[in-house]
């Protein structure tokens, strides 16, 4: 027998039963578990657990049951190698078609051919340096291939990474060995016991051992909108991906990773997509789903698709469907590439037009007109490649991978700064913020809290007394309801350190009303051990309707149950008929003594900025049992629980609490950050209009006399809405400009101010808003907001999945750091923009200028292949990396409608160009009688390496080295070494790039087409390039402001159809050209090398959209 065989021996149960018991609904599978195995807590002694203690949690029988049923993980699909990469890159047809153009040529090239009517016939002890630059072009692919790879294996790694670290994140309450741990939902195993609570995300499958009011969203599975109520008595059944919305429960896990049900899903979407041979779709009706429809998962959620077939969708369908949401930066460089492109293409048939005109009037025309001759077609042919060389040339190929890069290199050092994106352009876009709606609790305060003022039995205590000061019986009931009303993972814990202060484990309210218990001299946990959480008759759990917790418990003579509730003070008292007076005296509660109670007593604590958390009770008394108080209700038979307003009224009131939740010491500095950022912060909380004016004032967000406007949720939603109840924009519109605190809001009034915000056209750019939350409610708001912030400790699974960033440490300071790598993002690419911007302006004109002037073009084939991989790859490298700085919150936001290119950058671009372009053409058309050399578009030199064009080509390469410097700053700055050592990649990249450029220079000859310099040359060449850092100063002295506006370029943000035209576009003319190379014939000695384009950068963008679209999860996958 096998291992496994042996494993399964010591389980009666397989791990296919176990799977049959889910496609089992409601009370079918309450019958099927009954009849099969006795009922649940049978089936937990099969699968060798307890249901109070939990599994042992040894390394040996986790090891059993891993081999028997299987590890809680989707296995993800293989990381390709590296060596996989390389053949992936081989395979671009781009690349292939220059290797075969290489290859041809450097066949070619070895052949003898006759020239009989060739000019430079009789020139052939040169022709023996043909072959080098075809070698030089097929070495240059080989490097582009392995860049490609590179750059793909190391971004696929790095997504792997950061979906792992998502993965890893997510925990679940799971007992082990009697205790309760938090186990990472991987390690999860089949019969773990496992307590479920509001707001879970269902890691496996189960079965529902107890539960209390346990409602769940399974929208994701099965397509019904409505929450499910579930028990163990009606629909015992959890379902792995589905949201628990209300109430707890204890569940016994039955099915894990690949045997439960999402990933029984993924199963059938693999195995669907991996057999469809439809273009448009594939049904998969005849697989094994039994009543349960298949989810399209749509990155890392799941959209509802309730239909008996469940179509696949074809690539082409997905890739429109992706594109729908991409970045407003996005959108601007897709716009600028095709203005880019367009300009080009124009320059281009110029280029071509010009010399087939020259070349026609010049050989056919004038005095001495010629005749046809065979190499004639091939310089029309060269005619061609020389235009086609320059509109490549126009295209700015390093930008993708600029993107890539400062997207990438940002969200790791945000994950150092606690910020763990889950969505790439949430990234970019949390530069353009223009308002935070932000969560008080746990944000903007510490989530520390502690009870400092109580009010119990007529007394109101500022300070915490002894449970000796105040009557036994009131102190016996508050301190039960205290313990057993609240969650039983909520708890106070000794610190590690000594001297610290106890450690709040769970829901920070609920721990400091249990640390009261201790803090007057009981012991909540005494009372838990007296009252384990299975004896609990009902729990109602808190939601946001109700705004409190109730928990039902018997009495211990048997004479009916005792009620316990707590929750904003508020909302209690309305529940409440009696309340409990000095000496412990039950009196009347009226609306008077309502009113009364809330002035004296709940207005001065939120002033305080205290939240107030009211504790309430009443006894249910069976007809003839015991001894009815005034207060107490009688029962004449068990209540229908599921009638709150009878089971949850008529309450006494037994006092009211006053927690101290302090703000974070550095929360008014970083709000004081954003608003001069001009960032407007908004406060969003459940507290109560006073609290939150407190709390809003001591933050920053409202300061004396600013005549902002402090409103509570119900007065909000009152004003948005028209005599229909319809919320109406222009309502909206007429408050949120002026609303800097909503207190006693719903996760309804969040959605509703931060749809009206985003929406609104009061302003002249569109509001960019971001919004935290922690609550499953939250998902709405989340959703909407532009960007979205879950707390990584206190939020909980649903409001996550609908986040783009978590928060890991839950501080609003986490938020500002955000903000500012968004800028720094934004600003990295405008700065790789105004460096490549420059290039390829200075290049383009250059080889324009080269072909019709002299008929020749100083820059060579493999030294092009030079300055557009190496300094285009590298340049991005190191304006990508650069860290962010403080300057970047001293400025507004740029807002969705700022021109990619301002003014500033449009002056540096053009005055940096004027001064190369006016170098460059002093040096090529009087170089050689500068500095007395030969002139290297005479006839002897043409093709060959030579002094002169080695200096115009050394020349342009170190000004747009030292111009990468200048590019370091785009908003004016004249210092543009500062903090230049701050970003060592720079300062690497820069000292390298010039080290290589020396070498290529003196060692690269025919290869690179160089010719080594002497010293006092190179000192000319270095000079010049210097000189564009002076040059800059003087660029700097012209104000911005007299640069015409119509000068910026990239404001307007295209529609989403455009997506990827320019791309195509780029590649189809890219074949072009490599085409035409491939059917060249050997170049006549003499006659000017053709400049061959590679299309690595083609491939980068294609490579690189996936993560600029979204998760990283659609990245990896």
């Amino acid at each position: 027998m096998t291992q496994n065989g042996d494993f399964q021996a010591d389980f009666p149960v397989s791990a296919q039963e176990l799977s049959d018991i889910m496609r089992c609904r409601r009370e079918e599978a309450k019958d099927f578990i009954q009849q099969k195995y006795g009922g649940v807590l049978e089936l937990c002694k099969k699968l060798r657990t307890s249901p109070n203690e939990g599994l042992p949690g040894t390394p040996e029988d986790i090891a059993k049951r891993q081999n028997v049923y299987g590890a809680n993980v989707i296995p993800p699909k293989p990381a390709k190698s590296f060596l996989r990469l390389v053949w992936e890159a081989l395979q671009d047809v781009t690349l292939i078609i220059l290797e075969v153009a290489a290859i041809v040529s450097l066949i070619l090239s070895l052949i003898p051919f006759s020239h009989e009517d060739d000019e430079h016939a009789n020139r052939p002890e040169e022709t023996n340096v043909e072959w080098i630059e075809s070698v030089a072009i097929i070495v240059s692919v080989i490097v582009v291939v392995f860049v490609t790879a590179f750059n793909d294996y190391s971004k696929e790694r790095q997504f792997r990474g950061l979906q792992s670290k998502i993965d890893t994140e997510h925990n679940f309450a799971t007992i082990r060995n009697g205790e309760t741990i938090q186990v990472p939902v991987s390690d999860l195993l089949v019969g773990d016991i496992c307590q479920v609570k509001y707001g879970d995300h269902l890691p496996a499958d189960g079965l529902i051992i107890q539960s209390s009011d346990l409602k769940l969203d399974e929208s994701s599975l099965t397509g019904e909108s409505d929450h499910i109520k579930k028990s163990a008595d009606t629909d015992p059944t959890l379902l792995s991906g589905t949201n628990v919305m209300e109430g707890n429960a204890k569940m016994v896990i039955i099915a894990v990773g690949l045997n439960s049900q999402t990933g029984i899903i993924f199963k059938l979407l693999g195995a669907a997509k991996e057999s469809k041979k439809d273009k448009k779709a594939v049904p998969v009706a005849n697989l094994p789903t039994d009543n349960i429809a298949l989810a399209k998962m749509k990155g890392d959620r799941a959209a509802v698709e309730v239909a008996d077939a469940v179509p696949v969708p074809a690539p082409e369908e997905e890739e429109e469907g992706d594109g729908a949401d991409r970045s407003v930066l996005q959108m601007k460089l897709t716009k600028l590439t095709i203005q880019i492109g367009k300009a080009g293409s124009i320059i281009a048939a110029l280029t071509v037009l010009i010399l087939i005109t020259k070349f026609c009037v010049k050989t056919y025309g004038g005095s001495d007109p010629q005749p046809w001759r065979n190499s004639d077609l091939q310089r029309f042919v060269k005619f061609i490649i020389t235009g086609v060389t320059v509109l490549v040339v126009a295209v700015p190929e390093g930008l993708p991978l600029a993107v890539t890069l400062s997207l990438a290199y940002s969200v790791k050092k945000m994950m150092l700064d606690n910020n763990l994106v889950r969505h790439l352009d949430a990234c970019e876009t949390m530069g353009n913020a223009t308002a935070i709606c932000s969560d008080k609790t746990g944000t903007l305060t510490t989530n520390r809290m502690t009870t400092v003022q109580t009010y119990i039995a007529g007394v109101h205590y500022k300070t915490v007394p002894k449970h000796t000061d105040m009557p036994e019986r009131v102190i016996s009931i508050i301190s039960q309801g205290l313990a057993l009303n609240s969650g039983y993972t909520s708890r106070i814990m000794a610190s590690d350190k000594p001297g610290e202060l106890p450690k709040q484990v769970g829901n920070k309210t609920e721990c400091a009303l249990l640390g009261f218990v201790n803090a007057i001299g009981l012991s909540y946990e005494k009372i838990r051990e007296d009252n384990p959480e299975e004896h609990l008759h009902k729990v109602y759990t808190f939601n946001s309707a109700r705004k409190s917790m109730s928990t039902v418990i018997r009495l211990r003579d048997g004479s009916g149950f005792r009620v316990h509730t707590k929750g904003a003070s508020e909302w209690v008292m309305k529940s409440c008929d009696f309340i409990v007076g000095p000496n412990a005296e039950v009196l009347r509660f009226t609306e008077a003594d309502e009113a009364s109670l809330i002035r004296d007593v709940v207005e001065p604590m939120a002033h305080d900025g205290l939240r107030t958390i009211g504790s309430a009770y009443k006894d249910m008394i069976f007809e003839g049992k015991g001894k009815p108080g005034p207060n107490d209700q009688i029962i004449t038979v068990e209540p229908n629980w599921a009638d709150e307003d009878f089971c949850l009224g008529k309450m006494t009131m037994l006092g009211v609490f006053g927690i101290e939740d302090p703000v974070r010491e550095e929360v008014p500095d970083a709000i004081r950050r954003c608003q001069k950022a001009g960032i407007t912060v908004r406060m969003v909380t459940g507290d109560n209009i006073n609290t939150a004016r407190s709390i809003a004032t001591k933050c920053g967000i409202i300061k004396p006399g600013d005549k902002m406007l402090i409103m509570e949720g119900k007065d909000f939603n009152t004003r948005v809405r028209d005599d229909q109840g319809i919320v109406r924009q222009a309502l909206v519109d007429k408050i949120w400009p002026k609303l800097r605190v909503l207190a006693r809001s719903s996760p309804q009034d969040k959605y509703v101010l931060v749809k009206g915000i985003i929406d609104s056209t009061v302003g002249t750019n569109r509001e960019v808003v971001a919004v935290t939350g922690d609550g499953t409610n939250d998902g709405p708001a989340l959703k909407k907001a532009d960007v979205g912030f879950a707390m990584g400790i206190t939020g909980t699974d649903v409001a996550k999945e609908a986040s783009d960033i978590i928060l890991t440490d839950d501080n609003f300071t986490s938020i500002v750091k955000a903000c500012m790598w968004g800028r720094n993002v934004y600003d990295s690419i405008a700065k790789f923009l105004q460096f490549q911007l420059t290039v390829n302006v200075v290049a383009i004109i250059i080889a324009f200028v080269g072909a019709c002037v002299i008929d020749d073009t100083p820059l060579r084939a493999v030294q092009m292949l030079w300055v557009n991989l190496l300094m285009d790859t590298l340049a991005s490298l190191a304006l990508a990396t650069e860290p962010p700085t403080e300057d970047l919150l001293t400025r507004k936001p740029y807002g969705r409608t700022k021109p990619l290119i301002s003014r500033t950058m449009m002056k540096n671009i053009i005055g940096q160009s004027i001064y190369q372009l006016t170098v460059i053409f002093v040096i090529l058309f009087r170089g050689a009688q500068i500095f007395d050399i030969d002139d290297g578009a005479s006839p002897g030199l043409v093709g060959r390496p030579n002094t002169h064009f080695t200096i115009v080509f050394n020349t342009f390469v170190l000004m747009t080295l030292f111009n990468e410097i200048n590019a370091r700053k785009i908003h004016g700055e004249r210092n543009v070494f500062k903090g230049i050592l701050r970003n060592w990649i720079f300062v690497a990249i820069l000292v390298g790039t010039f080290i290589s450029q020396i070498l290529l220079v003196e060692f690269g000859g025919h290869v690179f087409q160089t010719s080594g310099l002497s010293i006092e040359l190179w000192l000319y060449c270095l000079l010049f390039g210097v000189g564009t850092l002076v040059w800059q100063q003087l660029v700097a002295t012209i104000p911005s402001r007299k640069i015409p506006k119509v000068l910026r370029w990239g404001k307007e943000v295209p529609e989403p159809q455009s997506k990827l035209l320019w791309m195509r576009n780029l590649t189809r003319v890219q074949q072009q050209l490599q085409v035409v190379n491939a059917f060249k014939v050997p170049r006549p000695v003499g006659e000017t090398p053709t400049v061959v384009r590679d299309a690595e950068i083609t491939d980068q963008v294609a490579e690189s959209q996936p993560f600029l679209k979204g998760s990283a999860a659609e990245a990896v996958a």
